[in-house]
């Protein structure tokens, strides 16, 4: 996530760090190679130089030459002014209404069918929502398929009507279901086109007549750079959407949409997607993107992740069985399951401070658990339970049934006798002390 805009960042604030003292020139230079970074980015020309000049202003107002610690003071600088760039506080999406009506728009290929799933499993789990999804699309043959799809893996109603195509009749219809029916929340999914044009855009303005949504939400692809930027304008000068969608996050993203759409349209960017699963959404929040940005992770969002996956009485169970010295395969693999749940490997690395950078050029695969589980998978009840049983023939057949070699079963034996004797030894205080700041996080 905006790797490459991170990395120069990092370049151009490197020359002040460490210096006891600094002059305008070493400021100037420096701010010259923070814009050339932003404008590598894809931010629009004017929206960086604005940054720098804010930057160069809040600097030298606080004697930046002076000051003890310069190079640190401009990485501060730079973030809140990152953060104010992109919105400047959390902004929450807007449940009121009987039912609340959320409308998504937003280009073809934008990921908005997507995202309406993701966004409806979002209120689901964390807000205990019915939730009701519409499909307006009409002209894409599979955009309605695509939808019901979706709503059978997240366990959400889809409304469509076959052979209605008319877009404003199927979302009015559908709001009368869901009243009927007991749903809160309706999210409606209305067609896309490839470009802007006048056809779409007086058809998804006709829909948003009819229904008044509650929220009505934009769907940027966030590789599109600037040009999403300037899509956004135009849907903003006909709809006045609430808020802004970045998805993609999780690509190889140069970081334009999301530094200059808040600039451009003065709409706070509310959700991002960061993947290809359901539970890939995160609501946005501008100072902690900062501070991804700027390599310093993203521990607040880390931990909270956790927290959703952590339950209290799973946990005490575990701890008795660790205390008894039964602890076994199976709940290992019950925590691997625990830590998928939580994101891709390379979204919670780059989540650890510092970590990002260092682990730049590593390739982080999410595919990284699955030997394990292969190997695992290729147990009996008994082995998985009882640990110590594994003898030698008994790895060759393991090893065969997972297509993997003895060494790798051997490797998995000794890290799992590793972690075992380290639990235990938690088990004295620390593992106590562990669960009750657990608890103190909740």
């Amino acid at each position: 996530m905006f790797n490459n805009l991170s990395e120069k960042l990092d370049k151009a604030l490197h020359s002040l760090k460490g210096h006891g003292k600094i002059n305008e020139v070493n400021v100037a230079e420096t701010l010259k190679e923070v814009r050339r970074a932003l404008l590598d980015a894809d931010v629009n020309f004017k929206i960086a130089k604005q940054f720098t000049n804010s930057v160069k202003e809040k600097a030298m107002g606080q004697d930046v030459l002076t000051t003890l610690n310069p190079g640190q003071l401009m990485v501060k600088i730079v973030k809140d002014e990152l953060t104010e760039l992109m919105g400047g506080d959390t902004v929450g999406i807007s449940l009121g209404g009987s039912p609340t009506v959320i409308l998504m728009s937003g280009l073809q290929g934008s990921g908005k069918t997507t995202f309406s799933g993701k966004l409806a499993n979002y209120l689901k789990n964390k807000k205990t929502k019915q939730v009701l999804l519409v499909g307006c699309d009409v002209y894409r043959p599979a955009a309605i398929n695509q939808l019901q799809v979706v709503g059978e893996q997240i366990g959400v109603e889809v409304y469509a009507e076959v052979g209605n195509q008319n877009p404003v009749e199927i979302s009015q219809n559908a709001i009368k279901h869901a009243k009927a029916n007991g749903k809160n929340v309706v999210i409606i999914d209305t067609a896309g086109r490839l470009a802007v044009d006048e056809e779409m855009m007086t058809e998804i303005s006709n829909i948003h007549k009819a229904v008044n949504p509650n929220e009505t939400l934009f769907v940027v692809d966030s590789m599109t750079g600037q040009d999403a930027v300037n899509t956004a304008k135009a849907f903003n000068d006909v709809l006045n959407f609430d808020g802004v969608v970045l998805t993609k996050l999780d690509g190889d993203t140069r970081g334009g949409a999301a530094l200059s759409i808040k600039s451009v349209v003065d709409k706070p960017i509310k959700f991002i997607g960061t993947g290809e699963k359901m539970d890939a959404i995160d609501v946005f929040h501008p100072n902690r993107m900062a501070d991804r940005i700027l390599g310093m992770g993203d521990v607040v969002s880390l931990v909270e992740r956790a927290q959703e996956q952590y339950d209290e009485a799973e946990a005490r169970k575990l701890q008795k069985k660790i205390a008894k010295n039964q602890f076994g395969f199976d709940d290992f693999l019950n925590q691997i399951q625990q830590i998928k749940k939580m994101g891709s490997m390379k979204d919670l690395v780059g989540m650890i401070p510092g970590a990002g950078k260092a682990l730049k050029d590593v390739d982080i695969d999410d595919d990284a658990f699955k030997g394990i589980e292969a190997i695992i998978f290729s147990m009996t009840p008994e082995e998985r339970s009882k640990p110590s049983v594994i003898n030698a023939s008994r790895k060759k057949r393991i090893a065969k049934g997972s297509g993997t070699s003895v060494q790798e079963v051997n490797q998995l034996m000794k890290q799992f006798d590793q972690m075992s004797k380290m639990m235990k030894m938690m088990q004295g205080g620390g593992g106590k002390r562990m669960m009750q700041m657990m608890r103190g996080m909740r």
